[in-house]
């Protein structure tokens, strides 16, 4: 007894259309999994900075008192972001991420730039030495230490009045204003940034420097703070780096993680290692952050899907810095209260009246 396939019941024309639709699948399908010039972000793990990882804590601290905490979490947040050089993604895989809430899609140099696979490991493992680093600084200065330091020229801003006045490795010593002959010595980051948020912009200065062991001096009118950036004065127009000396061995163990923004959690981490007590008071935090030397929380990329990603590891409250409230608002997942903080004073703060129970704590504006 034969059997019957299904295309023997068509005429012929029904035999063409029936096998141009099933091509036509085959392709669409196969398309969908062909590379596109687009970059997805979606919630990446998070870490405790107070956890341990083989028995060796994430954060170990040398030449002074620590009090391990006994409950509570500070996790820093990443995001996963598929497209580099190394892992394109598919139509279907951006298609999809354009659908989800918690995931996004834009072009692929937006995330990546020009750089190869290798180029942006770098890059990334470079901004988190020195994420950590800044980090370690800030946490002990806001613990009370002297940080001895070196503030030294890394670059100039192109048409700010200090280019041609100021080169690259100066280290500055000094800051005079003219007008009212107030003048610091620069003895580490906060003494500039204290001083500059007093200075309006195109105030003139007078800035005393070290050039090569020759000492020097350069008169020339501050720049307005750039866009984003709220703090009140003005900024020299120069890029500065900090040469730190820790009076304390802090280190970080922690891998396959890269960028700045977990600054504010590892110095959060360092803190809550250094004072005894418990500084969460048992509550899981998450958060985000660039941190400075100086203690300034800077905004990141990928908040929303930092969000996400505490949210889904059991976070309840999340620290995120007032320059990225805008994509915040309106965004926020079910049971997570989101904090805006700008400098690591007012984030220890944060977390010691979310220890407290204490629920008035600054958010972001509603538009």
């Amino acid at each position: 007894m034969g059997v019957t396939l299904p295309f023997e019941n068509l005429d012929r024309q029904d035999r063409i259309l029936a096998v141009a639709g099933v091509t036509l699948a085959v392709l669409l399908a196969a398309m969908m999994l062909l590379p596109v010039p687009y970059a997805v972000q979606r919630p990446g793990p998070t870490v405790d900075t107070l956890s341990e990882r083989d028995g060796t804590p994430l954060i170990e601290v040398d030449g002074a008192p620590v009090y391990p905490a006994s409950s509570g979490e500070l996790r820093l947040t990443t995001v996963s972001v598929s497209g580099g050089p190394d892992n394109p993604v598919g139509a279907f895989e951006a298609l999809e991420g354009w659908i989800r809430g918690d995931t996004s899609v834009m072009p692929r140099e937006d995330a990546f730039g020009e750089a190869d696979a290798e180029e942006l490991s770098d890059f990334q493992q470079a901004q988190m030495a020195a994420s950590q680093s800044n980090a370690a600084a800030a946490a002990l200065q806001e613990l009370g230490y002297v940080v001895p330091m070196a503030l030294r020229v890394a670059e100039t801003i192109p048409d700010s009045n200090a280019a041609g006045a100021l080169d690259v490795d100066d280290v500055l010593t000094a800051v005079v204003r003219l007008d009212t002959g107030a003048r610091v010595d620069l003895v580490d980051f906060r003494d500039l940034t204290d001083f500059m948020r007093g200075v309006p912009p195109g105030t003139t200065l007078e800035v005393e420097y070290d050039r090569g062991g020759a000492a020097g001096s350069a008169r020339f009118e501050t720049s307005p703070r750039p866009d984003g950036d709220t703090r009140p004065g003005s900024v020299l127009g120069v890029y500065v780096s900090a040469d730190v000396t820790l009076p304390v061995d802090v280190s970080f163990d922690i891998t396959n993680i890269g960028g700045p923004s977990a600054g504010l959690m590892f110095a959060l981490g360092v803190i809550e290692v250094m004072t005894p007590g418990t500084l969460t008071g048992g509550e899981a935090i998450a958060g985000t952050g660039t941190m400075s030397v100086d203690g300034y929380v800077g905004g990141i990329g990928g908040i929303r899907q930092k969000m996400h990603g505490a949210a889904r590891d059991g976070a309840t409250w999340f620290l995120a810095p007032v320059q990225n409230c805008a994509e915040v608002v309106g965004y926020e997942p079910a049971g997570l209260s989101v904090v805006a903080v700008e400098d690591l004073t007012q984030a220890v703060d944060a977390v010691e009246a979310i220890a407290a129970g204490d629920v008035d704590l600054p958010r972001c504006p509603t538009p």
